[in-house]
């Protein structure tokens, strides 16, 4: 980059960047700055891009970072990009690609040199550096404005008022890295931050009344997940054969412009994966779910958490309950869309799972949509390619399920929603099945992966816990589900039976021998018996309150009666077992006195039947099964990790050295 320089292993010997790191001061009113930002490149489209930049420039940061305190060009190269900042919005309105061209410049070398200034230093050192101006050896310099504060406040007000055309895009995607870049002092602490300089700015102070507009603007920037601009739309035309920039401007342009460059070499073109994505609708759910999970201050709650619990749709003309300082409007149905479209990402799950546990109004939304089954399929999705995804995403899917369920009006609607040809569902053809029957397969799919592979309590409970919510309102059950539900009690008996089996042998054995330490397994059965209770009780649920509506599942407990046969006398399942030896014994009687050789439509036949005739009362009423979602103690241990973990794995984020991460180790993400 220089006059001459187009390849990036060339910009540590850059002229303007070697002068801006250099021991010189440089003045705000240096029309050096006009050089500096006069440079086009294609912009970088993944980590492994910005990983290059970073190398090429290391050398650069470290430089500056040596010598600003004397020159204090940090603070000027800032001071340069908030005075062209002030124009921004008429510059869009009038078309005026060069301001926003070198105002774009000027902010990515900024977030280019924090990124490398918050990986190296405190908070503390940080803030001096932005206040190092000029100074001649032995003076003290006079105490000068708040200068990151103004920046962040400089950042968001670019976000929420420069309209988004082709000639912004790029300018908007790098105000909210550059916010992200102010947050991620995170990322190199190992203990979750509660007291942060950042933190305070954005919470309090000139960045407060902005609170419900920059939620509000990343919300719509996610809904709308507009593209990149084409390549050249957004800035000048580049000469076909790659050679130079032609601008078509006159020398109003500094005269030294750097050549452009590319990280992927000049005019390659990106994956067709980047193609279809949005980097700002991406780089803005990140923001705002980092936003979202900062912590409380001593005596302040996060204002963005606030304004993500408080909006309302704009269809929504009922007043606002006081006080609400955050609250703002936002469509809801384009909101809903969104989230259906983009489940296949763990941001937009974690998005989702936050929208429905913390805003009551967006709950009561969602759970009245005649549509749910375009937001269930893709989180039954996520579930069922259990092995493909990480596990926090597959806790995200589950709990929002869970949540779901928690009400009755969902748990009815399910089964009255008739699916076609579940094509990713490879375990068996499902031609037509209800959303609820499906939703039955894949939780109890999940259970069982969990019990063979990963033996995880927590998704254990929570699976169970869903079922159990919704074993009061099953209705038709698919054929298939009912097996699977019998199945499941099959399996759990055959792992009781084995885990107790090696307890009496371990215990015969510990008798003739030393007294060497015996494994746990009354720990072992405890869990295992849970587990069976709850199958029993879900079982049982689903008998007393619906047994009319499902022959299919009394025909599953009926040509697996035997698996049930032992727990009739244990004593920790004699209570429940009551209703479902009575439902076996009755059916098995009628079917008895219908004579041998019978047909499964038959069988079915006389099941309807007999459901009818069941006297209800013979049927023992137990407490209704429910089950709600209750988040931990201190939730930001677990979500704050994830979420900076998916900052950084991002595709389109910033690089960051591995070896410098405090907040996870590598494979937490």
């Amino acid at each position: 980059m220089g006059a001459n320089s187009s390849s990036i292993c060339e910009l540590p010997e850059n002229e303007y960047l070697k002068r801006l790191s250099g021991a010189e001061a440089v003045s705000e009113n240096d029309p050096f700055w006009n050089q500096l930002l006069s440079f086009s490149f294609t912009a970088p489209t993944s980590s492994a891009e910005l990983k290059l930049l970073e190398e090429a420039t290391i050398s650069i940061c470290k430089s500056l970072v040596e010598n600003n305190p004397r020159t204090g060009n940090l603070g000027a190269l800032i001071k340069v990009f908030l005075s062209r900042t002030k124009e921004l919005k008429i510059s869009a309105e009038c078309q005026n690609h060069l301001f926003i061209w070198q105002a774009h410049n000027a902010l990515f070398i900024i977030c280019c040199l924090l990124k490398v200034f918050i990986c190296q230093m405190s908070e503390e050192e940080l803030q001096l550096h932005f206040t190092y101006e000029e100074r001649m050896p032995g003076s003290y310099g006079v105490e000068c404005e708040d200068l990151i504060e103004e920046l962040l406040c400089c950042l968001i007000q670019l976000i929420v008022e420069i309209p988004l055309l082709d000639i912004t895009y790029n300018i908007s995607l790098e105000a909210v890295t550059t916010l992200l870049v102010f947050l991620s002092c995170q990322l190199f602490h190992k203990e979750i931050l509660r007291e942060s300089v950042i933190h305070k700015y954005l919470m309090c102070g000139r960045c407060l009344p902005y609170t419900s507009r920059l939620v509000k603007t990343l919300l719509y920037n996610f809904i709308r997940q507009e593209r990149s601009p084409p390549p050249g739309s957004h800035v000048f035309q580049q000469q076909t054969d790659g050679g130079g920039l032609l601008y078509g401007f006159a020398s109003g342009v500094a005269t030294g412009l750097w050549t452009v460059f590319t990280l992927g070499g000049v005019g390659s073109k990106p994956a067709p994966q980047q193609e279809q994505s949005s980097p700002l609708a991406n780089q803005s759910l990140l923001l705002l779910l980092v936003l979202a999970n900062l912590t409380d201050a001593p005596d302040t709650p996060n204002p963005y958490r606030q304004a993500i619990m408080s909006f309302k749709n704009t269809q929504d003309s009922t007043a606002f309950p006081s006080p609400s300082p955050h609250a703002f409007q936002i469509n809801f149905n384009s909101l809903y869309t969104a989230l259906c479209e983009q489940q296949k990402s763990d941001q937009a799950t974690l998005l989702l799972y936050i929208l429905l546990h913390q805003n009551s109004n967006v709950r009561t939304y969602m759970l009245a949509r005649t549509d749910m089954e375009n937001l269930v399929l893709p989180i039954l999705e996520i579930l069922y390619h259990v092995e493909e995804r990480n596990s926090h995403h597959v806790y995200m899917a589950l709990i929002i399920l869970l949540i779901l369920t928690e009400d009755d009006g969902f748990n009815r609607s399910i089964h009255e929603v008739i699916l076609k040809n579940i094509t990713w569902y490879s375990e068996r053809v499902l031609t037509e099945i209800s959303l609820g029957s499906l939703l039955i397969l894949v939780v109890i799919r999940t259970i069982q992966y969990n019990m063979t592979r990963t033996r995880d309590k927590y998704l254990h409970t929570n699976c169970l816990a869903a079922l159990a919510n919704m074993s009061a309102q099953f209705r038709s059950l698919h054929q298939y589900a009912a097996q699977r539900i019998i199945s499941l009690f099959s399996l759990l008996s055959k792992k009781h039976n084995k885990v107790l089996e090696q307890a009496t042998q371990t215990l015969r054995g510990s008798l003739s021998s030393d007294d060497s330490p015996l494994p746990d397994y009354a720990q072992d059965l405890n869990v295992i018996e849970e587990v069976i209770r709850m199958m029993l009780e879900i079982i049982n649920s689903c008998l007393t309150n619906s047994l009319h509506h499902n022959p299919n599942l009394v025909y599953a407990l009926l040509y697996k009666r035997d698996l049930f046969e032992q727990f009739r006398t244990h004593p920790s399942f004699q209570d429940i077992m009551q209703n479902i030896d009575l439902v076996i014994s009755f059916f098995s009687s009628r079917l008895e006195q219908a004579g041998a050789q019978l047909s499964v439509e038959r069988v079915l036949e006389i099941i309807k039947q007999g459901a009818v005739a069941l006297p209800k009362d013979r049927l023992r009423k137990f407490p209704e099964l429910k089950f709600k979602y209750v988040e931990e103690e201190q939730p930001e241990e677990f979500f704050i990790p994830y979420v900076w973990s998916l900052v950084y794995n991002s595709a389109v984020a910033l690089y960051w050295n591995p070896q410098d991460i405090q907040l996870f180790t590598m494979d937490s993400g």
